[in-house]
């Protein structure tokens, strides 16, 4: 499976770790530390199941997640008036290497 890019997308509240236009690069079971600008065991929290079943193949779509190759999900903090914190509202973008592509292409040209 190729890689997942994970973005910060909007924030409501506040959030203490991190701001719009961050991102959590995932490739295979790894976090790609010299291409994440921050991570937050909240957040991570949130995002752990839908990142094994995107890292597995599902579709966003399959999920109820979102559409084609980018699925939403948010935070688990709720933000005021329940805590000081904030949700995140995260964009997960699968990144397809070209093996995966070329194995697509041509089941798509047997049909």
């Amino acid at each position: 499976m190729g890689k997942l890019i994970i973005n910060v997308i909007e924030i409501r509240g506040k959030c203490p770790v991190f701001k719009v236009g961050d991102r959590i690069v995932i490739e295979g079971p790894q976090v790609k530390l010299e291409e994440t600008d921050a991570i937050c065991t909240h957040a991570f929290a949130s995002l752990i199941p839908y990142i094994v079943a995107l890292r597995k193949g599902i579709k966003p779509s399959e999920l109820g997640l979102g559409k084609k190759d980018k699925a939403y999900v948010q935070c688990l903090d709720p933000g005021p008036p329940y805590t000081e914190g904030g949700t995140v509202i995260f964009e997960i973008t699968v990144v397809k290497d070209e093996a995966e592509k070329s194995v697509e292409n041509s089941k798509r040209g047997n049909r």
